[in-house]
């Protein structure tokens, strides 16, 4: 269906009352790509080519489909979780290796796949085993290691990381439900807040010891951002009430404010701790009898 785009420049297009102004905030590209959504196609045409193969073939076709449907599924959630992965300075290795599950699922459908047509066991084995290399030759290995920053103890890092993984799902859902109203001006205001969430978050990777000051935000604060997203979600999409639209906008104009308000002071205090090290560290090089020359 198609959608008119509104927002400030826009034909009588009007700003969000209260709120600054929109940001401009790079599109991210979806990790996964057409590489990986052509990896849908296969077990469609396996299970359209299994009809007429008897009871037994159809049952082992659609089996087979099912597999390299749930391989390709595996394989685009691996990627992007993969993309999450580096992206981060400090993060967990992903619970769940799904491109390496993914490349069993290809491997375990292509024995089925290629039994409806009549390969013997060995056959159907070997080819089993070549596409599942292949697959993983294509996509490689999930990340197997915890990423950590040197000078940063283990503890302080884990703490980072699982505050790191709730703040991102809270963000996640808040884009979630905005974008199924398919409304572009709101999936800009969230996709702005988002950015700005973003930077705190970096700004913690970055030095763990502003968890402290910042967990309020990135874990009281933004579940409520999730909460409030959901229930307005639901409440614009039944009634298109613009009071509440206003509202929702105000709020995310205040959120964005603190977020970034409290980020930059993170940063200040991280450069006053920084210019505090380099005095004392001078002082003790002075009293040792060193010299700059």
């Amino acid at each position: 269906m198609a959608q008119r785009f509104g927002g400030e420049y826009s034909p009588n297009g009007k700003a969000p009352t209260g709120a600054p102004p929109p940001r401009r905030v790079q599109a991210r590209p979806d990790p996964a790509g057409a590489r990986c959504n052509i990896l849908f196609l296969p077990p469609a045409l396996l299970a359209v080519m299994s009809f007429g193969s008897g009871a037994v073939g159809l049952a082992l076709g659609l089996v087979g489909a099912g597999l390299w449907t749930l391989a390709a599924w595996l394989t685009r959630e691996g990627l992007r979780a993969e993309a999450a992965y580096h992206e981060r300075k400090v993060a967990r290795r992903p619970a769940l290796p799904r491109k390496m599950l993914g490349s069993v699922a290809v491997g375990a459908g292509t024995v089925l796949a290629t039994s409806v047509h009549g390969s013997d066991i060995l056959s159907s084995a070997l080819y089993g085993v070549i596409a599942g290399a292949l697959h993983l030759g294509a996509f490689g290995f999930d990340p197997l290691r915890n990423k950590s920053m040197e000078g940063v103890d283990t503890f302080q890092q884990d703490r980072v990381a699982r505050v790191v993984d709730q703040a991102e799902d809270y963000l996640a859902t808040m884009r979630e439900h905005i974008a199924a109203l398919r409304d572009r001006a709101l999936s800009g205001r969230v996709a702005a807040f988002e950015a700005t969430a973003h930077e705190m978050i970096r700004t913690v990777e970055d030095d763990p010891r502003d968890l402290t000051a910042a967990r309020k935000f990135l874990g009281v604060y933004l579940m409520g951002a999730r909460d409030a997203s959901i229930k307005f979600a639901d409440l614009y999409a039944r009634t298109s009430d613009p009071k509440a639209r206003a509202d929702y906008e105000a709020l995310l104009a205040d959120l964005e404010k603190n977020f970034a308000a409290r980020t930059e002071k993170l940063l200040s205090d991280t450069s006053t701790d920084m210019t505090v090290e380099i005095e004392v560290l001078r002082e003790r090089l002075q009293r040792e009898g060193v010299r700059p020359e």
